[in-house]
């Protein structure tokens, strides 16, 4: 439940993000922000792959 909590919510960050793109609102540190949501995005992937792959691994498991 923590991990559907956690991607829910930043996903409405990206999303708010790209309203302020497309209205033109930038801030001064465009860069850093572009780095940090690149971060962001890394750790959202890893964290869904390794659910992803436990889920797969407890389902092997159970097979055999």
């Amino acid at each position: 439940m923590y991990l559907v909590a956690h991607l829910h919510l930043t996903m409405l960050r990206v999303w708010d993000r790209l309203v302020a793109l497309a209205r033109g609102e930038r801030g001064d540190n465009n860069t850093i922000s572009n780095v940090a949501w690149a971060i962001a995005a890394i750790v959202v992937v890893g964290i869904a792959v390794a659910a992803i792959k436990a889920y797969i691994e407890s389902q092997v498991s159970k097979l055999g």
